[in-house]
């Protein structure tokens, strides 16, 4: 007897981005440093980031150890430093306390990335929904959905998959099928429950702002140069320094501008 198996679980086995190296573990530090780094950058700029700065800093005592500052240099571009701020801030939580029962209660760590977590490391049966996922359910179901609908639509669209595996499906799908523009629905193992088969009516791409010119590049500018070490604050940009100070991304003493110890 043949057992057909779901086109999700096929397509997942036969596409899924199994290689990612942060794919190869169920260590919770690891797999939330990914998430953290995944979180407004490309995956391949953090498949070649990650690994070393995994290895130094492996486990969550270690980043705490090293202190904000090495874990700010260590980020070097991958742009967003308050992410690396925010989870230095989370390593010395887990570091002092442990792990807390309700991970959101970590600096930085919301709804999602805190369901994604527990799905990839400890394979909890939880919905989690970033970008993909929900462009992916919302176009089966055929409507936008709240944060709450769009976990129950995860659930159901992710059948038979469960936990891990669901999320990490449903996640490959909207990366490589179900793109934001051009769809490949003929690809999709998902088609034939589909509402849409492709962008909802008056579904857009929501496009981030040029960098160049921005404001977000003269923070930049402005990390790059006390990633190198203290400087007077009148060589700086004073209001991209007074975001980073605010954003704990720098402190200011006696004229100096560097970063936090």
């Amino acid at each position: 007897m043949v057992v057909r198996r779901a086109p999700l679980v096929a397509w997942y086995e036969q596409h899924g981005r199994h290689d990612l190296p942060w794919r190869a573990t169920r260590d919770r530090w690891a797999v939330l440093t990914s998430e953290v780094m995944l979180h407004q950058t490309q995956v391949a700029r953090v498949e070649r980031a990650w690994p070393e700065f995994l290895s130094r800093f492996p486990t969550p005592a270690a980043m705490a150890a090293a202190g904000p500052a090495a874990v700010i240099r260590a980020w070097d571009r991958l742009g967003y430093p308050r992410r690396a701020r925010h989870l230095h801030d989370a390593a010395v939580v887990v570091a002092t306390t442990g792990w807390p029962d309700d991970l959101r209660t970590l600096p930085g760590v919301g709804r999602y990335t805190a369901a994604a977590v527990r799905a990839q490391a400890d394979d909890a049966d939880v919905p989690a929904i970033d970008v993909n996922i929900r462009r992916v359910v919302q176009r089966v179901v055929g409507t936008r959905l709240t944060e709450r609908a769009a976990e129950d639509a995860m659930v159901r669209v992710g059948a038979p998959l469960r936990g891990r595996d669901r999320l990490l499906a449903l996640m490959d799908v909207g990366a490589l099928v179900c793109r934001a523009r051009d769809p490949k629905c003929g690809a999709c193992p998902l088609r034939r429950r589909c509402a849409t088969r492709g962008p909802l009516p008056g579904e857009g791409t929501r496009r981030q702002g040029a960098f160049r010119g921005s404001f977000r590049e003269r923070r930049g500018r402005v990390m790059a140069v006390l990633r190198a070490g203290p400087i007077p604050t009148t060589d700086l940009d004073p209001e991209a320094l007074a975001s980073l100070v605010a954003d704990g991304l720098a402190v200011v003493r006696g004229g100096q501008a560097r970063l936090p110890d």
